[in-house]
């Protein structure tokens, strides 16, 4: 899908409504409908916005990957979301099969998951505009994300996309009856303005919608920037060893590494005052399996050089099967086309019944029988 500040209209502590229409999983590639009583629903969005780095792939890719074992995963390439800020047709749709390829190659299997382009699925838009009648315009302009990307921009230079995308965020969600969104820290915001959204479109229309949760992981929800860890690793800002990319080579990920800033000291560490070893230590951690605190032991009395070199090695290992199965992927745009028109068909199924009963709840199917 920035520090979060929860929303003011916090939720309640009574039980979630649920849908009157039980639960299904899509079952294998051909997508039968399975009825399930345990596994929860998992809704995960993420915009096409080119060069993917290892933020993205440590901070959520790697973590939707390991859980397919675990829910019932609908993967979404949110394309109507990058409209917010400007592109062009030929890049968004490059943009959308990079995604998809990167996806693909982390591990996300299209046999074990649901994995479509949000433009294809039309509910979602129309379900937006809908949930927009029971969001008010003081929540949307107090969300953090609006007012740290519209700082310091005329008002005839944002676009109403911007202010609004939060709803579509919520109908993107709402729209599978979802049970857990995965987000970094920076969006709860948004999945409390979702839960807000459905608990009032619930109170107002007697029910119909699943309350989400946020599923925030205890390491690597934020994986910072290599040139300051105070900043969320970004392709957008800092320089140009702010960030390692998913396509980057050996030679330039070891020097990237290697330029990357260190605390105070020489002792390789995790504490609150060395938020740069901690980011580095977490990236090492993520990428080898092993815990923070034997790395820190392994470094003992060595100092930061033998421990970047190392980390070097490490990420450039953990990237080697993700980049040998792009370069297969991209060599042939019709796989990446072919799951997502798969996936969609899928994810109509669930996102028609869903629109079904807001229609049926809201009074905007009429009965001319």
């Amino acid at each position: 899908m920035s520090g979060a500040i929860i929303a003011e209209n916090v939720s309640s502590d009574a039980p979630d409504p649920v849908p009157e229409v039980p639960k299904v999983v899509q079952s294998g590639i051909a997508g039968i409908p399975t009825p399930v009583a345990t596994r929860k629903r998992v809704f995960s969005g993420i915009q096409p916005s080119g060069d993917s780095h290892i933020g993205n792939y440590l901070g959520a890719i790697r973590n939707w990957v390991v859980q397919q074992e675990q829910y019932d995963n609908v993967f979404c390439i949110v394309n109507l979301h990058a409209l917010t800020l400007p592109t062009t047709p030929a890049q968004l749709i490059s943009n959308s099969i990079e995604m998809t390829n990167v996806l693909l190659a982390a591990g996300i299997d299209p046999a074990k998951s649901i994995l479509f382009l949000q433009s294809d699925v039309r509910e979602h838009s129309e379900l937006c505009w809908l949930l927009g009648s029971v969001c008010t315009f003081g929540e949307l302009s107090r969300m953090t994300q609006f007012k740290d990307k519209s700082s310091g921009k005329g008002d005839e230079s944002i676009t109403s996309a911007l202010f609004f995308y939060p709803v579509l965020q919520a109908a993107d969600i709402l729209l599978y009856d979802t049970d857990l969104v995965p987000v970094g820290d920076d969006q709860k915001q948004h999945i409390e303005l979702a839960r807000d959204i459905a608990q009032r479109f619930n109170g107002r229309y007697d029910g119909g919608l699943v309350v989400p949760h946020p599923d925030i992981k205890a390491s690597g929800a934020r994986i910072m920037a290599l040139d300051d860890p105070t900043r969320k690793m970004s392709k957008s800002v800092g320089g140009p060893n702010s960030c390692i990319y998913l396509v980057d080579d050996a030679d330039t990920i070891t020097r990237k590494i290697k330029r990357a800033v260190t605390d105070s000291g020489s002792v390789v560490e995790s504490t609150p005052d060395k938020p740069a070893l901690t980011n580095l230590l977490t990236i090492y951690s993520l990428f080898s399996g092993d815990s923070i605190s034997d790395i820190v032991q392994r470094f003992d009395g060595k100092g930061y050089g033998a421990f970047k070199t190392e980390l070097a090695e490490v990420v450039v290992t953990g990237l080697a099967p993700i980049q040998k199965r792009l370069m297969e992927l991209s060599a042939n745009h019709d796989i990446a086309r072919s799951v997502l028109d798969d996936g969609a068909d899928r994810a109509r199924d669930t996102a028609a019944r869903t629109m079904e009963r807001v229609r049926n709840r809201m009074g905007i199917i009429i009965d001319h029988g």
